[in-house]
């Protein structure tokens, strides 16, 4: 039986990480780089998350190094390092609609709100946790119903080539489905409940952008695995974890 998750409809621009990637499903996702996948035998159970250590600096507080942005409207704040950058139009938009480049001036990560979200859950695939964190900081008042946000970065898909294809990617960020139990999954839905509707924060994992180290000829999702304990994925998963109301938040040191 098929249970419910989130859907979402961009009341913004075209997302440059792809959200459409994101809400991969069945019924056909939008082209994606051609790609690869998991290994065979992958399809019966996730993978589980690697050994990682959340950071320990307190809420509000930015690690050794790092800055914290604040949203135009002053809604939201996060934390990232310092030689990274953060993009905003600064209200061109409907919502907000901030981008965070490495020092490279690689696209890592989207913060995305204003999108308006809906349920529904059109078939499953096979699927692998890299890593999964609560983000109780997000918890919605009102929403218990539907559990405390988490962080994720997981995949959907099975093929074995090289890069990510139409039915295999793999995805970090924040969602509001709890964790799946079984061998399949539905879509992935990085989206969290945030006024006036909903939100995103995360990217879509690629091979170009990410740092991954091994043989590039490695199937997709090996690669993703890999990634996973690497840091610049490491630095990626403090940045969307810090993701916390901006209550309190003296400004952004930043943009």
């Amino acid at each position: 039986m098929s249970r419910t998750v989130y859907t979402a409809r961009a009341a913004t621009a075209d997302f440059s990480l792809g959200l459409g990637l994101l809400l991969l499903t069945s019924c056909g996702a939008p082209p994606a780089p051609p790609a690869a996948s998991a290994s065979p035998g992958s399809t019966t159970a996730p993978v589980p998350p690697p050994a990682t250590t959340p950071a320990t600096t307190p809420p509000g507080t930015p690690a050794s190094g790092w800055r914290t942005f604040t949203t135009a409207g002053r809604e939201l704040s996060f934390d990232y390092p310092a030689d990274w950058t953060v993009k905003d139009p600064g209200g061109a938009l409907s919502g907000d609609f901030v981008d965070v480049m490495n020092a490279g001036g690689k696209q890592l990560a989207g913060l995305r709100t204003n999108i308006a979200t809906g349920a529904e859950c059109t078939g499953k695939s096979a699927y692998r946790i890299f890593d999964s964190q609560p983000m109780v900081a997000l918890a919605e008042p009102g929403a218990a119903d539907a559990g405390a946000p988490r962080y994720v970065f997981e995949s959907r898909g099975e093929d074995t080539q090289a890069l990510a294809t139409r039915s295999t990617i793999a995805a970090y960020g924040i969602t509001m489905v709890p964790e799946e139990s079984g061998a399949t999954a539905c879509p992935m839905f990085h989206l969290f409940l945030w006024p006036p509707s909903g939100a995103f924060f995360g990217g879509t994992y690629s091979p170009e952008l990410n740092q991954t180290p091994g043989d590039p000829a490695l199937p997709y999702l090996e690669k993703a695995k890999l990634y996973a304990s690497t840091p610049e994925y490491q630095d990626i998963r403090t940045m969307i974890t810090s993701l916390r109301p901006a209550d309190g938040i003296a400004g952004s040191a930043g943009k």
